[in-house]
């Protein structure tokens, strides 16, 4: 960070906090363009969120019925503050879009404002391997059968060895048939943990948990984890005022956290489940907090910063065939580009507005006006810095 001293943790991110309107929940009307059938329970995780989009920039309905039913009226202020847009997907082109109307006025901004905040919060995105597994495993929670079960086959859906999930389901002692459904009641956090290992053991952990000293029991001590975590987890090289190594009471405060035997935890004792639990923790994920935080000075020249680039921003694939898209535009700049290309050509007549696209190739064209109101739109969502854009121009009139 621009100003901190050398090895001081000075975090400036800011941690996951709910809106109080997103906590109470707001009635939306959902619509789309085109009919999709209905699933029993629909789940988006926050992460896949790529944009949220509201008044102008959000969707609108093109068909005409489908207006009328909303009561929509295109270029209405009213209507379009409605309107909520939500764009999500695995990566910047293929990407799926979801439709709401607000039932009531005013808490369009405030979803839009907020679910974009939850989806682009760094801290949220670097979590640890607990956090990740224990959102697939309320995932699996909240989608239930009309019997108010978990069906098997959605539990089938989130694995690729279909095979392996049936044989963990049954060391579990759950149903594994396809066509049946397991009790919310039976199908704990401890249990989908318990199927997790079954399904994909830890031979590497197991074997660290050997050489710390287990020898053949199945715990270690709280001095055995105190060395592992001094000796061999710690940074040798970090200084020891500013980091002091763990003390014994601070490891048994992680042992509290992590072992679930309580048996053990008064013998000062932690199991292998227990520290594999520890090391897929937030103290051990891959990239340190801070390290997630602004490290540099940001008031240099622009010349002594490597830049987020783009080229040909508006292609979705190959240069010769390719489509070219206004939502790439979007998409590259909310992942923190700071300098994109616009390839711009005379249009057709008779106006000749001007257009984007690879000149001489059979890409597609996209309307140059509509790529400069994305850009304004998108441009400081994510980042508060200069944005340069590099024109290619081919317009001679």
């Amino acid at each position: 960070m621009a100003g901190a001293k050398p090895g001081v943790h000075a975090l400036q991110l800011k941690p996951v906090s709910v809106h109080e309107v997103l906590k109470r929940g707001s009635k939306f009307i959902k619509w789309d363009e085109v009919r999709y059938r209905p699933c029993e329970v629909e789940i988006l995780d926050i992460s896949q969120i790529r944009d949220t989009r509201t008044g102008r920039f959000a969707r609108f309905p093109k068909d005409l019925r489908l207006r009328e039913t909303l009561g929509l009226i295109k270029g209405d202020s009213y209507s379009e503050s409605k309107l909520l847009t939500i764009v999500f997907g695995n990566d910047l082109v293929n990407l799926y879009f979801l439709n709401f109307q607000a039932v009531q006025e005013g808490y369009c901004k405030v979803w839009t404002d907020e679910l974009f905040k939850l989806a682009t919060n760094i801290l949220s995105q670097n979590a640890s391997r607990n956090t990740f597994l224990f959102k697939a495993y309320t995932k699996l929670k909240l989608q239930v059968n009309q019997d108010g079960r978990i069906p098997v086959k959605t539990i089938l859906k989130m694995f690729s060895d279909k095979k392996r999930v049936e044989m963990a389901l049954e060391h579990c002692g759950l149903v594994n048939n396809r066509a049946d459904g397991i009790k919310p009641d039976y199908f704990t956090w401890e249990m989908f943990q318990n199927f997790l290992n079954k399904l994909s053991p830890r031979p590497e952990v197991e074997r660290i948990f050997v050489e710390l000293g287990s020898k053949g029991k199945p715990f270690l001590s709280l001095d055995q984890l105190m060395d592992f975590i001094n000796r061999k987890q710690r940074d040798s090289r970090l200084n020891e005022v500013l980091y002091p190594p763990l003390k014994r009471d601070q490891v048994h405060q992680l042992m509290e956290r992590y072992e679930t035997n309580t048996s053990q935890l008064e013998r000062d004792q932690i199991s292998l489940m227990g520290l594999a639990k520890y090391l897929g923790g937030e103290e051990n994920s891959v990239v340190p907090p801070e390290r997630l935080d602004l490290i540099d000075d940001m008031n240099q020249p622009l010349s002594h910063y490597f830049i987020n680039s783009s080229h040909n921003t508006y292609l979705t694939v190959g240069q010769l065939t390719g489509t070219s898209s206004v939502e790439m535009y979007r998409q590259v700049l909310l992942t923190g580009c700071r300098c994109i290309e616009l390839d711009c050509w005379k249009g057709r007549p008779p106006e000749e507005e001007p257009i984007i696209t690879h000149g001489f190739t059979m890409t597609t064209e996209i309307s140059f006006k509509e790529v400069i109101e994305a850009i304004a739109e998108s441009a400081f969502k994510t980042s508060p810095y200069p944005l340069i854009l590099s024109f290619e121009n081919h317009v001679d009139s």
